[in-house]
């Protein structure tokens, strides 16, 4: 299993507790993004830089997934294409995309993208803070148990 990071948009605090867990669990963890994103040198822990553009990060991490892997993405259309190709996919907010919740995100993303279109001031997900960090520590942590498992 590899985890791959879509590192344009990964909070620090991210980074950071997915640098460890790397270690700590010996799973590789692949940071891919359009500018250098500043990693630890190890074993565990790479970085792939992918040209300027837009999603190139996110066809990059779809073209080197394999089922079972494990993607870090806020990005709904990227999280549903994974779910497709037999991966998982984990918001830095700690919340595991499924089978069951990931048509709904995608209807409600298109829904906010409507209401934007027509000049509606939606604002944006709320402030990383302490529990965001804590919960996806906490749901890596279990992605992670239940992967290795058996």
């Amino acid at each position: 299993m590899m985890i791959w990071v879509d590192a344009d948009a990964c909070p620090v605090a991210v980074r950071t507790i997915l640098c460890r867990a790397a270690e700590r669990r010996r799973v590789k963890v692949s940071f891919v993004a359009n500018q250098p994103v500043q990693v630890p040198r190890s074993r565990w822990i790479g970085m792939v830089r992918v040209a300027s553009g837009f999603d190139e990060a996110d066809h990059e991490i779809v073209r080197r997934l394999s089922p079972g892997d494990l993607v870090i993405t806020a990005d709904i259309p990227l999280a549903a294409e994974v779910l497709e190709r037999g991966g998982h996919a984990l918001t830095p907010r700690g919340e595991l995309f499924t089978g069951e919740n990931i048509r709904a995100r995608l209807n409600m993303r298109d829904f906010m993208e409507t209401m934007r279109a027509s000049g509606v001031v939606t604002g944006g997900p709320g402030a990383f803070g302490q529990a965001e960090r804590k919960a996806f520590a906490d749901e890596l942590d279990r992605f992670l148990t239940r992967a290795t498992a058996g």
